[in-house]
């Protein structure tokens, strides 16, 4: 130990002790993203920065937040700063808009809540949204006597009685943010488990009851005597069965008849919506109750048929987020001040706040849940997310302080504790459920394991291996699962087609002709199974309240999407059993989503089509393969997607680069200026007409090196020459590392042999030559056992020239693109995993000659050398690059 310690001494001295102006250790950079250094990687010694990126807050954190900064907190202690920014004579307006725009906000929260989730879940979301409720009500009142009688005597109070005031601090407590608890869920891709339907069902009933009981808390405030606040309830119930009864029918009539329902709002069904929301809020408002309960009642009788609810929401909220609401927050702001929380006691209460309010739904959430047979776990996740406060607290809160049920000190006290609710449910929910959790209590519920993660079935690991294995030397497609995009459509539908061997052709019989025994036994076919194809299509997740909207009803949103209806029509004209749903991804998770759905569907190959420039995103314009940053390689999104996606899935993976496949791609005259995209351009196409594909032919070309990945590709190739307008070159490519001279090759047609002649000298190891027989073998029984309708369409090669990336590339252009009015050829690669196959230095020369200077980045490890080489060089063909299951691959990638 001591001889450790000197060693150590000696020379942290002796690197201190030489340092100087020439010493070739320095100081570590302090420039920042400026000096060129990441934030978003993590350092050990300034852990804060990574840390703040990776909290994963709702936004409704930086808006409270923000609104708290402006105010006498802390901006409104600089001198002036209040009186010129927001003076007291400018405030009633302030508080005008503010209000306004939290009317039109709490009817977008109504039109949020979708009862039909309520009602089909009743039992488990009222067990836990009573629970939920009642524990932190019945706490809050007990809080709420210190509270009363310990702030009553602060300025700015109405004299209440003990009664309302402990009516509105259980409601503060057992409120939940349901908008915030949706955003929470879906980012957390929550929303479709059992314990996001759990919760959501929970708070819609939630949510529901809490306004409720504000608006009779409001009214007993509001009321002069007690007969008045019950005249209020009555009038309150009546008016919300006018709207039921009376209102929605009549609108739904006007919807249907306008057409709304079904082709989304018009501009005069948007202003009538918003004038009822209005006139419902004044209503509210004089009967001696809020007005933001007019604006939630509009909200929750608005039909969510048709996507009515989503369509109409993606109308109003930008301008309800982006401009009211942030007036909101400042006039928060400006009522919230941490410098009243000056004494013990008062931080006694802001700790006995938050501890009442988080106990109380948590240990009432987890309970009821955990009573409806959920494991502990789920159930610990329902109590942590049923807890989340967010803005919908902040409304309650400033309901209170306007009615002068609470004072400035305790409005503050409040406001924090929402604050810290919130700011906890994101982390506790990640750690309590994690994703590799999910997955396991998936597959316990689905019988595949015991408890402690053990297979039931001892032998399920070899079997599994085995049917892997199976599968892939069977090689049979029947379960496809496409990514979907509006304009990779076309590609899709002809390489479908192509692999699932077009429709059956069936003579018909008039109805009224009889036809005779013997022709009806020649038109029975033998039953075939079809190829199940199942199309993705994926839409990012952003800050809008209408795409969480999107995530909730996305069974619905599935079915009236034309992208997805479009795929399910096409399979059923062409022999495919086609099935298609949308999937809402946060940034980043596209991959895990994608690879997820595959193990489910138990996908036998996975297609990933990618446009011109690279992007999994639908693009505006349609254009054929070039060079420079706008090819394949200049997206780094799309890059970093599919090699996320190629480290996660186990399936086969095919990545569809498509050059006009399946439909000619317009090109125009090279001397005619190229255009940009513009909004406000526009451009008559009246000139460009298709004319239909009279060559319906497909070439496919194919160079066999070896490894999983090629097997996985012939077998494609010969999956796909089984149609008869496709032709195939399949090409077997020696790759022997330090060969001397390439082996010669003799072939017959009476017999397929291969022979090295004599005086040919490779040098190679034992272990590689005996992987060059086995990779000879296959490709030689392949070809032994093609059958006989095939041998006329594809045909067997053996490349004697040294292999090098300019003779494949040169052998690749002139297979394909020979017959350019043709439906459009393929060049079929393997990614090449376990086989020496690397042309990185002629890729560079390439590069070089051809002055391509694109972002370097993990493009080549996604596509291969030659993959790239291809695209450089704008050959005149579409590419398929092949992944074979992780199960089955040697080496590594």
């Amino acid at each position: 130990m001591a001889s450790v310690v000197t060693s150590v001494v000696t020379t942290t001295v002796t690197t201190s002790g030489t340092a100087g102006p020439t010493s070739g250790v320095r100081v570590a950079h302090q420039g920042g993203v400026i000096d060129g250094s990441n934030p978003s990687k993590y350092d050990p010694k300034n852990p804060i920065v990574l840390f703040i990126i990776q909290i994963r807050q709702p936004r409704v954190i930086a808006e409270i937040l923000g609104g708290i900064l402006l105010g006498p907190s802390v901006m409104g202690r600089i001198p002036g700063f209040s009186d010129a920014i927001f003076p007291p004579a400018a405030t009633p307006n302030l508080s005008l808009v503010a209000n306004l725009g939290l009317v039109l906000f709490l009817f977008l929260v109504g039109l949020e809540v979708d009862l039909r989730l309520l009602l089909s879940n009743w039992r488990i979301a009222l067990s836990v949204g009573l629970a939920g409720m009642a524990l932190p009500f019945g706490l809050g009142c007990g809080i709420a006597y210190g509270l009363y009688h310990q702030f009553r005597e602060d300025s700015g109070l109405v004299p209440i009685s003990f009664g309302t005031y402990m009516l509105f601090v259980g409601v503060a407590m057992a409120i939940t943010a349901f908008p915030v608890l949706c955003r929470i869920l879906t980012e957390l891709k929550l929303l479709q488990t059992q314990v996001g339907i759990v919760t959501l069902s929970a708070g819609v009933g939630n949510d529901v009851v809490g306004w409720i009981l504000l608006a009779l808390c409001v009214a007993l405030v509001n009321a002069g005597a007690g007969i008045h606040a019950l005249y209020i309830l009555l009038t309150c119930v009546a008016y919300i069965l006018f709207l039921v009864y009376a209102v929605r029918p009549s609108f739904l009539w006007m919807l249907r008849r306008s057409g709304s329902l079904q082709n989304g709002p018009t501009q005069s069904v948007v202003a009538l919506t918003v004038l009822m929301t209005l006139t419902s809020a004044f209503f509210t408002q004089i009967i001696g109750v809020h007005a933001i309960f007019g604006g939630f009642l509009i909200g929750l009788i608005c039909p969510h048929d048709g996507g009515f609810a989503i369509k109409l929401a993606e109308k109003l909220e930008d301008l309800v987020a982006v401009f009211f609401l942030p007036l909101y927050f400042a006039l928060s702001g400006l009522s919230t001040n941490i410098g009243l929380l000056d004494d013990g006691i008062t931080w006694g209460y802001v700790i006995g706040v938050i501890a009442v309010a988080f106990v109380g739904k948590f240990v009432g959430g987890t309970l009821a849940a955990r009573l409806c047979n959920l494991v502990w776990r789920e159930s610990c996740t329902i109590g942590v997310l049923m807890s989340c406060k967010g803005l919908v607290e902040l409304i309650v809160l400033n309901i209170g302080y306007q009615a002068k049920i609470l004072s400035q000190r305790t409005f503050t006290v409040f406001v924090v504790m929402a604050l810290i609710t919130t700011f906890a449910t994101t982390p506790l929910v990640t750690f309590l459920y994690p994703p590799w959790y999910q997955k396991k209590i998936a597959a316990w519920r689905r019988g595949e394991i015991d408890w402690d993660g053990n297979p039931l079935n001892d032998n399920s690991g070899s079997s599994e291996h085995a049917d892997s294995l199976q599968k892939s030397e069977t090689a049979e497609i029947r379960k496809l699962l496409v990514y979907l995009g509006l304009d990779t459509l076309p590609s899709i539908f002809t390489f479908m087609s192509l692999l699932g061997g077009g429709k059956p052709s069936i003579s018909k019989t008039h109805p009224r002709i009889e036809e005779t025994p013997s022709e009806a036994v020649a038109q029975e076919l033998s039953p075939t199974r079809p190829l199940a194809v199942h199309g993705v299509r994926m839409l990012q997740l952003s800050e809008r309240l209408s795409s969480v909207m999107k995530e909730s009803e996305i069974d619905d949103y599935s079915l009236k999407d034309p992208v997805i209806n479009v795929f399910r029509t096409f399979g059923q004209l062409n022999n495919v059993a086609v099935s298609g749903d949308v999937e809402i991804a946060p940034e980043g998770s596209e991959a895990e989503i994608l690879a997820r759905s595959a193990i489910e569907r138990a996908s036998d190959m996975v297609l990933l089509p990618l446009n011109h420039s690279g992007s999994l995103l639908e693009s505006e314009d349609c254009q054929p393969l070039s060079t420079g940053s706008d090819t394949i390689y200049g997206s780094n999104a799309s890059s970093t997607f599919v090699s996320s996606f190629l480290s996660k899935t186990s399936c086969n993976t095919a990545l569809f680069i498509n050059n006009g496949f399946g439909v000619p791609v317009p090109r125009g005259d090279d001397n005619i200026l190229s255009r940009s995209i513009s909004k406000l351009s526009l451009r008559s196409h009246q000139g460009i007409t298709l004319a239909p594909i009279a060559d319906r032919s497909h070439h496919i070309f194919f160079p066999f090196f070896g490894g999983p990945d090629d097997h996985m590709a012939l077998r494609l190739v010969l999956r796909l020459a089984q149609n008869s307008n496709v032709t195939a070159t399949i090409l077997h490519v020696n790759m022997a590392k330090d060969t001397v001279t390439a082996p010669e090759v003799e072939t017959t047609q009476s017999s397929t042999s291969y022979r090295v002649k004599s005086g040919v000298k490779v040098s190679v190891t034992p272990s590689e030559e005996m992987l060059i027989e086995q990779e000879l073998a296959f490709y030689t029984s392949m070809k032994d056992s093609l059958p006989h309708e095939l041998r006329r369409r594809v045909k067997f090669e053996y490349f004697s020239p040294q292999p090098s990336l300019q003779s494949l590339t040169e052998k690749a252009k002139s297979e394909v693109g020979q017959s350019p009015k043709n439906a459009g050829d393929l060049i079929i690669l393997g990614r090449g995993r376990g086989v020496q196959r690397e042309f990185k230095h002629e890729l560079l020369d390439l590069k070089s000659s051809m002055n391509y200077f694109a972002r370097s980045g993990p493009d080549s490890q996604c596509f291969g050398d030659l993959a790239e080489a291809l695209i450089i060089t704008q050959v005149k063909a579409s590419l398929i690059v092949i992944q074979a299951q992780n199960s089955l691959n040697i080496g590594s990638a």
